[in-house]
């Protein structure tokens, strides 16, 4: 099945501690498609911001439990991909 770069990287993951890896390691985090792989993430990466990629690991996340009322409950289950650049190449998805 052919996707698009934009069907394989679904949002930027921005948190505290990812920002802190951005700028120490020149990583960036990203959520993917459910049944992406590493090789789509990183020509998805590299023509969407047009950098350089080192490497990509992902990860299964599984959904948290959680409760709704009065009944037990899963958020769903998602993929993230930690995408490291480079050295010298910068993602700034930040910046509009």
């Amino acid at each position: 099945m052919m996707r698009n770069e934009y069907q394989v990287l679904i949002r930027p993951l921005v948190t505290e501690k990812n920002m802190q890896l951005h700028e120490s390691e020149n990583k960036v985090f990203f959520e993917v498609a459910p049944d992406a792989n590493r090789i789509e993430v990183k020509r998805a990466v590299e023509k969407v911001f047009n950098v350089k990629v080192e490497k990509v690991n992902i990860l299964n996340q599984n959904g948290k439990r959680v409760r709704f009322k009065m009944q037990m409950g899963k958020r769903k289950n998602w993929k993230k991909a930690i995408v490291t650049l480079k050295e010298g190449e910068k993602v700034d998805y930040l910046e509009g």
